[in-house]
């Protein structure tokens, strides 16, 4: 069984509505559905809007989906409340974007792990101490910087701090939303390995949300490729990134060259702007902005597919490109 299954998610926001009109919903999260294994990292890309950030707080129980269901080894996460809803929170954790903005910044970094550590675990004041030196040590800073704060810090640091927070009860799966997009890029690569190496000691499993296909393609096992609430592509990073089938994935793919600089990637001029997730267009959601479409495109929805009779790479396009 997998650690993660997620069907049928769906998440509609009300939006403000005509005078004796029809409701309205913001529908951020369409039908998404996908699993995760123990100890892998699935990658997670698409523009700013698609519902990337949505996905990733109703995995962690900060909104409650409109519909679908969340599974975590087996228990129905929608079912949990209260203080059942509290005990499970020691197995899912989230690393957040803005490293300045996650810490709390009247409190010391050890009064920020000991919190944590005091909600979750039945650790004394010493085996807290014992616990909060091995996270430090974990992710690289040192036992000196548990009585600093948060402006003590550099991004890089602070993200570190973020880190060890996520990591000190022990969780089983890491929502980590866009960790390194607020980071230079010399750091961003410390954090990616940092991670890695993390996952090889601990086994936690990772969802990985990032803008940058170099970063997932490099950090990821599989990859998921979203667009206006919907999973569009979804496959083995090295195949997704080698070979995409969907005209969106190879649009994302042709505007970072730096992916697969030993490759010439086609270039692929996307149509427009993203439309309205309040009326997303019938038919494909992408057909409005792809050079490829066709009159079936805006009638018929495709549905997710195995690409050449497989299951392990799909795609959600009446015209996938296949080699």
């Amino acid at each position: 069984m997998a650690l993660l299954q997620v069907e049928n998610l769906k998440k509609y926001y009300p939006a403000p509505s005509p005078w004796f009109g029809p409701k309205r919903f913001v529908r951020a999260l369409d039908d998404v559905s996908f699993e995760l294994e123990k100890g892998e990292t699935l990658g997670l890309v698409g523009e700013s809007g698609c519902g990337k950030s949505t996905l990733a707080r109703q995995l962690i129980r900060l909104e409650d989906p409109t519909d679908g269901k969340i599974f975590l080894d087996g228990i129905d996460m929608g079912s949990l409340r209260g203080e059942n809803l509290r005990k499970m929170r020691g197995s899912f954790q989230m690393i957040f974007q803005d490293p300045y903005a996650s810490l709390n910044p009247r409190m010391s970094v050890y009064n920020a792990l000991e919190e944590a550590l005091k909600l979750h675990t039945q650790l004394d004041s010493a085996g807290r101490s014992k616990r909060i030196a091995e996270l430090l040590d974990m992710v690289g800073l040192k036992p000196e910087h548990a009585r600093r704060y948060p402006h003590q810090f550099s991004g890089g640091q602070r993200q570190r701090i973020g880190i060890a927070r996520a990591l000190a009860v022990n969780p089983r799966f890491i929502v980590a939303d866009e960790p390194v997009s607020a980071l230079d890029v010399s750091v961003q690569s410390q954090i990616v390995n940092l991670l890695q190496d993390i996952q090889k000691e601990t086994g936690v499993a990772f969802l990985f949300i990032a803008h940058d296909l170099a970063v997932v393609e490099h950090i990821s096992h599989r990859i998921m490729v979203m667009y206006l609430g919907k999973i569009v592509e979804h496959g083995p990073a090295k195949e997704l990134c080698a070979d995409p089938a969907h005209p969106y994935t190879r649009a994302l793919l042709a505007s970072a060259p730096s992916v697969r600089p030993e490759k010439k990637v086609e270039r692929i001029i996307l149509k427009g702007d993203v439309p309205s997730p309040l009326d997303p267009p019938a038919g494909c959601r992408f057909h409005t902005r792809c050079p490829f479409a066709k009159p079936i495109c805006a009638e018929k929805e495709p549905v997710l597919t195995g690409i050449s009779g497989s299951n392990v790479h799909t795609c959600a396009c009446h015209f996938p490109y296949i080699k």
